[in-house]
């Protein structure tokens, strides 16, 4: 796994006025969670901890120069603009060389679809427990001569070297579908949605006709 050393400063501003403060001076508002010790509020340069993501990805080790001593962490929670896609503010969680962490890993499908195959993709990641300072940045689901009608669970995954699965090993990764069973499916899907649509026009033109005109009273004698 990709380490990445940064120089972190400790904030002593907080609330929505501070971050801002923060930000616009270049840096991301961060907390450093863990060990059991009170929070940490630090800010991180953005250029470089954007570049560290971008080569790292997610779970990047990060060496975090602070108040003349060092800190191991790891991205646990990031928030994004929504707009700009940049950095708002990143949880920390503190971590040990040979510490053992439970993390979410995301999945990269690798490998040919068998022809006449469509591909569905049920889990986009999967939890592991690895060791802090090995944690892989991505997990590789090859589909190579993965039948149709077949499937891939996270037990079947090949993990890195001392990565070790914790979410559930019968979870289905991706499943294999018939490329022509499916579009006739979508065809009668398709054709049963029209069909319903065609039944409830006159119903609903019928509803919306203006009621007849009550027969004129006899005059009266």
């Amino acid at each position: 796994m990709s380490e990445v050393r940064l120089n972190a400063e400790s904030r002593t501003e907080f609330g929505k006025g501070g971050a801002r403060r923060t930000r616009r001076a270049g840096k991301i508002p961060a907390v450093i969670y863990g060990h059991g010790a009170d929070p940490r509020h630090v800010s991180l340069p953005a250029r470089e901890f954007t570049q560290a993501i971008r080569n790292g990805g997610a779970n990047v080790l990060l060496t975090l120069d602070l108040d003349g001593s060092e800190q191991l962490a790891i991205p646990k929670a990031i928030q994004r603009h929504a707009l700009k896609g940049t950095y708002d503010h990143v949880d920390l969680l503190a971590v040990r060389r040979g510490e053992k962490v439970t993390i979410d890993v995301p999945l990269v499908i690798v490998g040919d679809l068998v022809a006449g195959g469509l591909l569905a993709q049920d889990a986009t990641s999967v939890s592991i427990e690895a060791e802090a300072t090995h944690l892989p940045s991505e997990i590789e689901v090859d589909i190579t001569g993965v039948a149709i009608g077949s499937h891939i669970t996270a037990g079947d995954l090949k993990l890195p070297q001392g990565s070790v699965l914790t979410g559930d090993e019968h979870q289905v990764i991706v499943i294999i579908n018939d490329l022509a069973a499916a579009a006739v499916a979508d065809e009668a899907a398709e054709a049963a949605e029209v069909a319903e649509a065609a039944a409830a026009a006159p119903a609903e033109a019928a509803g919306d006709a203006p009621a007849a005109d009550a027969p004129a009273a006899e005059a009266s004698e």
